[in-house]
């Protein structure tokens, strides 16, 4: 169950202000149909994640544990210091083709959008370091539903209500307290 909570909690709060979020907020403005956009995400993300945590798995398989604890604790402190930089959405990344329809469009610019992002990292991470794959992977797709659902539903609004900076502030504290936890042999 920590498996599934902290990687819920974590994607949630890494997401806040991320490219893909941005991305989340561009798309219902511009078609403003939120039910085919919501699933697009949906489908995007356990998609993308799944791949990133067979990663995660996979690397708990080559590096013997000493080797994995100070990847994982220098990975986890990196993370931190990644959550301090604000991601802007490139104009290029707008431009998704409508002729694959609402969902087609969310299910590839979303899986594409998340390649290398933040929250893809931290699921390899996460399933690295916590060897519940299904755990993991449900944690991370239901915190990147919470964090992209409610910005569907009530876009712009809800951008002005959060303050980001404070959010980020907190993402980056909790990913240096798993990343020195884990360095520490903690977790």
């Amino acid at each position: 169950m920590d498996a599934f909570l902290v990687s819920t909690g974590i994607v949630a709060l890494a997401e806040m202000g991320d490219k893909t979020q941005l991305l989340a907020l561009l798309l219902a403005v511009r078609f403003r149909r939120p039910w085919p956009i919501v699933l697009g995400i949906f489908v995007a993300t356990l998609a993308n994640h799944a791949l990133a945590g067979a990663v995660g798995a996979w690397v708990t398989t080559v590096l013997g544990p000493d080797v994995l604890r100070w990847v994982l604790g220098g990975s986890f402190i990196a993370m931190a210091v990644w959550m301090l930089i604000p991601d802007k959405m490139d104009d290029d990344e707008t431009g998704a083709a409508p002729r694959f329809g609402v969902f087609g469009t969310t299910v590839i610019a979303f899986f594409l959008a998340e390649m290398g992002d933040k929250t893809q990292v931290a699921t390899v991470m996460l399933a690295a370091q916590y060897h519940a794959y299904f755990s993991v992977i449900a944690g991370t797709t239901l915190g990147m539903m919470l964090a992209n659902g409610p910005v569907v539903w009530l876009g712009e609004r809800m951008t002005r209500l959060l303050p980001l900076r404070a959010v980020h502030i907190v993402s980056a504290l909790i990913f240096l307290g798993l990343g020195l936890a884990a360095l520490l042999g903690w977790i």
